[in-house]
């Protein structure tokens, strides 16, 4: 999928793609929590699949996570809470014209030097 680098970063900072998680998922690393949150959650918007999996750190299906990427539309991004190691979050998701909107407290930790997700906490 060509993605046009001049739109507005679905990560909600109201930065043009190229400048905000383009970096990350053209190969940067995320110096935070907060900023990988932001990323990943722009990477399901844009159907970045390697960069879900690289930024896990358990094995995923890459599949069963490009199905829900391309089978939902993801609105918005509210970060609610972070620390150190873990960010809150309300994401606004429909899927197949259902609202499968979520909030969300999700688990870091640090593996060789970067940032991984660990594991999620529905609230």
């Amino acid at each position: 999928m060509k993605i046009n680098p001049n739109i507005s970063c679905p990560c909600g900072s109201g930065k043009k793609y190229k400048k905000c998680c383009a970096v990350f998922h053209k190969g940067g690393y995320p110096k935070n929590v907060l900023s990988l949150m932001k990323s990943r959650y722009s990477a399901f918007t844009l159907g970045k699949i390697d960069y879900i999996i690289k930024t896990s750190t358990f094995q995923n299906d890459y599949d069963d996570l490009k199905s829900f990427s391309e089978n939902c539309e993801f609105k918005k991004l509210i970060i609610l809470d972070h620390t150190e190691d873990s960010v809150t979050f309300n994401a606004t998701v429909f899927c197949n014209n259902m609202d499968n909107s979520f909030t969300e407290k999700s688990k870091f930790i640090m593996v060789d030097g970067m940032w991984k997700y660990e594991s999620g906490e529905i609230l």
